[in-house]
């Protein structure tokens, strides 16, 4: 059997630590059985996770640490621990060229620290930033980043996540020239930040670029499939992201009290079951797991923490294609593509 993507994955991280994280791996390896992991911790409670799994029986490499990093460690206390966890050895095993990728469920911003300390930023980029797939009604998922790694960003910092952005929309999604839009507060162009108007003026004239600048958009209508990749910073995008996920626990759960209210309410539940499993599937987190780390010497994914085994395998999923489809050459490319027709103009002045 040919070897695939190597992933090293942090089996304490998360909510459920390795039972989750491993039932997720034999799932993912159920899908394609040339994954090879590597599963960084506490080597006897992997080990116990293991033998219920006959499908992760080779191509495996347990290492043990005898260190995990709390969901509620600051990142600075997380740095001076890298080297003793588990998060941090599995993003050491990336950066030594051990493992393709490395996947954790959990501390988010120790997780960032620590990669952006092994790893470093790619050139051409200032920050990453943390990027994720939401569910639309369109063909496709969305992609939209920042997620929360940079609070404040500049111009400059909206049109490199655009460039990473489409990266990944033609990685992950398969869509060839990504609709890439700026969030704002109106679609009309003198409304916004002067980073705002500013990134908007640079993308408009990288038309040169795989993607297809499209303006601005808001918040209501990012759910509604006419943009590939949405642009912001961390603050506004991770309110957005949240914002999101609330929405969609609220329908979920006043469909259910409603169902429930009298007889002919549950016989209409009955009749409306089929739609209501199509409702529960698009709206599942765990379908749309596996935020990533865009702009890194390197593949860092984030699992939702309280991801079951099935968000775990797309998280997986995720990881791999894009350690398949070579997205940090990709991002590199469309990079050093924008840098040189910027030098271009700059000198034709």
């Amino acid at each position: 059997m040919a070897h695939g993507p190597r992933i090293a994955i942090d089996a304490m991280g998360g909510d459920s630590g390795p039972a989750a994280m491993i039932a997720g791996a034999a799932s993912a390896r159920r899908r394609d059985p040339a994954l090879c992991f590597m599963f960084h911790g506490d080597e006897a409670r992997i080990g116990a996770e293991l033998k219920r799994h006959d499908n992760l029986r080779d191509n495996i490499e347990v290492v043990h640490s005898a260190e995990a990093i709390a969901a509620s460690e600051k990142p600075t206390q997380a740095i001076r621990r890298a080297r003793t966890t588990s998060m941090g050895v599995a993003i050491n095993a990336v950066k030594e060229g051990r493992a393709d990728a490395a996947l954790s469920g959990g501390n988010t911003g120790a997780l960032m620290a620590m990669s952006k300390l092994a790893l470093r930023t790619m050139p051409g980029i200032d920050r990453p930033a943390l990027a994720a797939l939401l569910p639309t009604l369109g063909d496709t998922d969305l992609v939209m980043l920042d997620l929360g790694a940079n609070t404040e960003c500049d111009a400059q910092n909206l049109v490199q996540f655009a460039v990473m952005g489409s990266a990944y929309a033609r990685t992950v999604i398969g869509v060839g020239q990504p609709r890439v839009k700026l969030l704002n507060i109106g679609t009309e162009e003198l409304k916004g930040t002067d980073e705002l108007k500013e990134a908007a003026a640079l993308l408009r004239e990288a038309d040169y670029l795989p993607m297809r600048f499209d303006g601005f958009t808001e918040g209501d209508q990012l759910s509604r499939g006419e943009v590939d990749v949405v642009v912001t910073d961390g603050f506004s995008g991770n309110i957005a992201l949240k914002t999101a996920e609330g929405t969609a626990r609220f329908v979920t759960d006043l469909l259910r009290r409603a169902f429930k209210s009298s007889l002919r309410s549950k016989a209409g539940f009955a009749l409306s079951q089929p739609a209501l499993n199509l409702l529960k599937v698009h709206l599942d987190p765990n379908n749309h797991n596996g935020a990533v780390f865009l702009g890194l010497n390197g593949l860092v994914v984030k699992s939702h923490g309280g991801a079951n085994p099935k968000g775990v395998a797309n998280a997986i999923r995720v990881a791999a294609s894009m350690v398949t489809s070579d997205i940090i050459r990709k991002i590199g490319d469309d990079l050093d593509n924008f840098r040189a027709h910027a030098f271009a103009a700059e000198s034709a002045k």
